[in-house]
């Protein structure tokens, strides 16, 4: 699975990197980055709940869970 950022929903709250933090980091302004540096990082199976946590949970409605 890849997770999409919204970039014109999201506003950098940090929900997303606290629930994926193996996979997002904050950049200088609070908004995730992937720690590999991929655009749509590419989310581990043993991660996939996780990841769904954070889809589910971002409050502006910013992530989105993608099939490779």
């Amino acid at each position: 699975m890849k997770l999409h950022v919204d970039w014109t929903a999201c506003d950098g709250r940090g929900v997303c990197t606290e629930l994926l933090e193996e996979v997002l980091v904050e950049d200088d302004w609070g908004f995730p980055v992937a720690r590999d540096g991929q655009r749509s990082p590419t989310v581990p199976p043993p991660l996939e709940a996780a990841a769904r946590q954070a889809v589910d949970r971002c409050p502006m409605l910013a992530l989105k869970l993608r099939s490779r």
